[in-house]
């Protein structure tokens, strides 16, 4: 997409309150972006049409979310009015683990936007359900509950402001344990626990795949190696078409039991093959290594 073709672009940032929503656009707004934080939606095409006069390129984030009202129910033609008026728009959601989001909300002590007076988890509850038809339309779902404030900047950085400079395909290899649930923003998610497992083998188990010892044991296995091999030759046959469909990033999750040991191995591997060969952006993240 070229930019020339285009008034702007917007990034809307939404999701559960305590996901990390003003962190994500701080980031953005060091960066360059205008960055304006509980924009009603109904006020988008009209603080566009203002813009417009400039004349200049806008890049535009806006946080919205379930205290709004008219949100859910309108965004969708407001959106579209956006689009239509040449501006590009892209939806990054936010979420967290309800045990996570409690935590934090405990720790700030502040009140849940939803139930000023208490009744933190049925908040939480009621707006996961109220922004479900938003998460469904995002273009990226990031789960905050395993991330710190540095990595969400980074990754939002990586999938927004890299990419964009570049208007090349940015790839991130993940790594997690399928225990733990499985990746919403994943694109391709593949599973490694054929692998035998180094948690059995005793002076494996407190360390972990980033441990040259773990993975060459990982490695040791023949299935492991043509494994990746194929992997290989599948994403240099699919890279080049997602570009091509104009896709900004894509996320490639292995996955084992736990995430700690086979996933990590196998994802420092192909980050690895890939680094020597692919020229975008590449990003190695392990979800479940604390």
């Amino acid at each position: 997409m070229n930019d020339q073709n285009k008034e702007g672009l917007i990034i809307v940032v939404t999701g559960l309150s305590g996901s990390g929503k003003s962190s994500a656009l701080k980031s953005l707004e060091d960066h360059g972006f205008m960055a304006i934080d509980n924009l009603p939606v109904l006020l988008l095409p009209k603080l566009l049409a203002l813009r417009k006069e400039s004349g200049d390129f806008i890049r535009l984030a806006v946080g919205m979310d379930a205290r709004e009202s008219d949100l859910v129910q309108h965004h969708g033609l407001v959106f579209q009015e956006a689009r239509e008026m040449g501006y590009e728009i892209r939806l990054l959601f936010l979420e967290a683990d309800d045990q996570i989001l409690v935590k934090r909300f405990s720790e700030t002590r502040r009140a849940h936007p939803l139930a000023p007076d208490g009744g933190l988890v049925t908040a939480i509850a009621v707006e996961r359900e109220r922004l479900a038809p938003l998460r469904s339309e995002a273009d990226l779902i990031v789960d905050t509950s395993n991330l710190s404030a540095p990595l969400l900047r980074e990754l939002v950085l990586k999938r927004f402001v890299e990419a964009e400079g570049r208007r090349s395909l940015s790839v991130e290899v993940l790594s997690f344990g399928f225990k733990n649930g499985l990746p919403p923003e994943a694109d391709l998610i593949l599973d490694v626990r054929f692998l035998p497992n180094p948690y059995y083998v005793d002076k494996y188990r407190h360390l972990d795949g980033r441990d040259q010892e773990v993975l060459e044991y990982v490695m040791s296995f023949p299935e492991a190696q043509k494994f990746l091999d194929k992997l290989f030759d599948l994403l240099y046959f699919l890279l080049p078409l997602y570009q091509n469909a104009g896709k900004s990033y894509l996320t490639i999750a292995i996955g084992c039991t736990g995430g700690q040991h086979r996933s990590v191995a196998m994802a420092i591997q192909l980050w690895e093959q890939l680094r020597g060969d692919y020229r975008g952006s590449l990003v190695l993240r392990h979800r479940d290594i604390v």
